[in-house]
């Protein structure tokens, strides 16, 4: 990962999933987060942040590629509006 990429997951990535609603998640994540020693903790804060900013650059490509692909899109939606 880049710095940039930790940047983003430290800043945006990171906040962002911290304030969404957890809801029917609640007892998974209690369990995941008390059952992991410090050492652990770490770990798997490392592994999240490197699949989530690996999800997020995904993310931006498939954006990029589909908006090469469908050149007339964005064309068509501001029409609409």
């Amino acid at each position: 990962m880049t710095d940039f990429t930790r940047w983003l997951y430290a800043n945006y990535i990171w906040p962002h999933l911290e304030a969404q609603d957890a809801t029917g998640y609640e007892t998974p994540l209690s369990l995941l987060e008390g059952c992991l020693d410090d050492a652990l903790k770490k770990e798997y804060h490392r592994t999240l942040e490197f699949y989530a900013g690996h999800a997020f650059l995904l993310g931006v490509r498939t954006g990029a590629e589909l908006g090469a692909e469908m050149p007339g899109l964005s064309a068509r939606r501001s029409q609409s509006n």
